[in-house]
């Protein structure tokens, strides 16, 4: 019996990552735990279990997503090391949809329009009745960008010890808009009711009491405050979004002073 000739059939050509088929199919993970991001740093997402605050992991995202973009207020599913230990990382593998979401338009320093908050439920404008002068520009693109989004929109007016809210606020008295005063020597009465079991973001100007409302309602948050220049502009405190939670139940979400919005 002659040997048996081999030919080109016979040897196995292993093809190049190129040209190698790939699978869509994605692995399930029905064991991940859902979490809620409350920070976002340089490819580092913070994220609390269950949306526990005191269950925190830091988490990459895993390469099956891609670039899919995780924001501060996304749910997503976390698997991996959940000790929250120092120096131990854990995996998102997959976001939820969102329910909301909060967008910033592009500018010059940034030519793509951004979600920059998802999932909230509502916007409270604080806005400055004097030092800095209040400026009618930022909430009304506000107000768009909320009602585009799904969130409900509240205006908060800040500073009154300056300066009496109602001149400004009759600027919106057509519009179904909840509007609230919050002076630095103010209680919160009024404010604190409004957030009770809400995820809400704040924007404001740098200058107008933000971060200093932030602190008063959540007061181990510690925020940078900033002063208003000579100019009549703040200085810009916050650098990252973060999530807060509030002793009375829900979260505030405290963005960078923000330029260019709406």
């Amino acid at each position: 019996m002659s040997p048996r000739e081999y030919d080109e059939s016979d040897v196995r050509v292993r093809p190049g990552r190129g040209s190698r088929p790939r699978t869509k199919t994605r692995p399930e993970h029905a064991d991940a735990q859902e979490a809620m991001v409350v920070t976002v740093d340089r490819g580092r997402w913070g994220c609390a279990l269950g949306r526990d605050p005191a269950n925190r992991v830091t988490a990459m995202r895993a390469r099956e997503l891609g670039r899919t973009p995780i924001v501060v207020g996304d749910d997503v599913g976390i698997v991996g090391d959940l000790s929250g230990r120092p120096d131990t990382l854990a995996r998102i593998v997959r976001r939820g949809e969102r329910r909301t979401v909060l967008r910033r338009t592009a500018d010059d320093t940034d030519p793509t329009e951004r979600v920059v908050v998802a999932n909230a439920d509502q916007l409270l404008m604080v806005v400055a009745l004097a030092d800095p002068p209040p400026r009618t520009g930022l909430v009304e693109r506000a107000l768009i960008a909320a009602y585009a989004g799904g969130l409900d929109p509240i205006l908060c007016l800040t500073k009154t010890d300056l300066a009496p809210p109602e001149p400004f606020a009759a600027q919106f008295a057509e519009l179904d808009l909840t509007i609230t005063t919050a002076g630095r020597d103010d209680p919160l009465d009024a404010v604190a009711p409004l957030l009770e079991d809400k995820v809400t973001v704040l924007l404001g100007h740098s200058g107008v009491g933000k971060s200093t409302l932030v602190n008063r309602l959540v007061p181990e948050a510690e925020r940078a405050t900033g002063e208003v220049t000579d100019i009549g502009r703040g200085r810009h405190t916050s650098t990252q979004s973060v999530a807060l939670p509030l002793s009375l139940g829900g979260w505030v979400i405290d963005t960078p002073g923000i330029r260019s919005f709406g």
